[in-house]
């Protein structure tokens, strides 16, 4: 008896202290958030005193006059964000529903980590294999060759540098596929077989089942995935900087050169000696912040809409 009650106290206390510490983790995630918040609005009152809401509308950039203004690098971290989206997403759910339901495993598995091993790839890396191998074949030959049937379009316009918007966007889709490629795959591989073998038992094909059953049953999970990438890309520093021209503009062309919040702060920090400078970029860190976070409110939101239309809120 006395046995029991030891072991059943021991077991409170190992469950109070699992509860206390994971309370305790859980705090300290909402405590720092906080703490970056009020850091980034401090060090930015400068920034938010002289220009106000003008500063998110405003493409000015130019030190000498002290005249800031965010729009050009919000545009520019949108449309290159976007670019990789589009390109990443369809490639990471046809790659993974071919590992999971066409390849043997003999196949699958070396092409399943080499994928995974692409998330390994320091960002640097990506932004000199941009620069030096990609830069120059888009210059030469699908930039001339877009502008050949394309021409027309205002997309497309402009001279074939090979650094730009377009630029950035394949290196960033790159850099995001092997996320969502990953987090998708096992999405798939967890979709219980009974339901698919029930579908192809019924006559449906390997689309139909992916599209009817696994998609909906793992749609939170790829939507999850997709939001992954989201997030990677959109802070993405360093591998942009080295194609996307960091040049302060907005242009509707997609050659154009431009810049993003995170490659603006990479290129200027260290030269920012004037206070109002330096409050400029520290606001764009903020608004950075500040979009991230909105795009996880978004997410959430679009997750409860899904399985609510789905029928699989729980």
């Amino acid at each position: 008896m006395m046995r029991r009650r030891s072991h059943t106290r021991a077991q409170a206390l190992a469950e109070t202290t699992f509860h206390g510490t994971a309370l305790t983790c859980a705090v300290l995630v909402l405590v720092s958030m906080t703490a970056i918040f009020v850091e980034l609005v401090r060090n930015s009152r400068l920034s938010l005193a002289k220009f106000g809401w003008g500063f998110l509308t405003s493409a000015a950039w130019n030190p000498v006059t002290s005249d800031f203004g965010a729009a050009s690098s919000i545009f520019g971290t949108l449309v290159s964000t976007a670019i990789a989206l589009l390109i990443a997403v369809p490639l990471s759910l046809a790659i993974a529903l071919f590992l999971v339901e066409m390849a043997h495993p003999r196949i699958a598995r070396p092409v399943g980590s080499a994928i995974e091993l692409l998330a390994a790839i320091p960002s640097i890396i990506y932004g000199m294999w941009g620069l030096f191998v990609l830069a120059p074949y888009m210059a030469d030959h699908v930039q001339p060759l877009l502008q050949k049937f394309f021409g027309k379009l205002p997309l497309f316009a402009g001279p074939p540098m090979g650094i730009g918007m377009l630029s950035a966007g394949l290196v960033l889709a790159l850099m995001v596929l092997p996320f969502i490629t990953a987090v998708v795959r096992d999405i798939f591989a967890l979709v219980p077989s009974v339901m698919k073998e029930a579908g192809y038992g019924m006559g449906a094909t390997t689309w139909e089942v992916t599209r009817k059953v696994t998609l909906r049953h793992g749609m939170r999970g790829v939507l999850g995935g997709v939001f992954l990438g989201l997030g990677r890309a959109i802070g993405e520093t360093m591998a942009v900087t080295f194609v996307i021209g960091n040049d302060h503009r907005i242009a509707a062309s997609l050659f154009a050169s431009g810049n993003t919040i995170s490659s603006t702060l990479a290129n200027e920090f260290t030269e920012a000696s004037q206070p109002l400078y330096l409050s400029a970029l520290v606001e764009l860190g903020l608004i950075l912040f500040v979009i991230t976070f909105l795009i996880q409110i978004a997410a959430q939101l679009w997750l409860k809409h899904i399985s609510h239309r789905l029928g699989t809120d729980k």
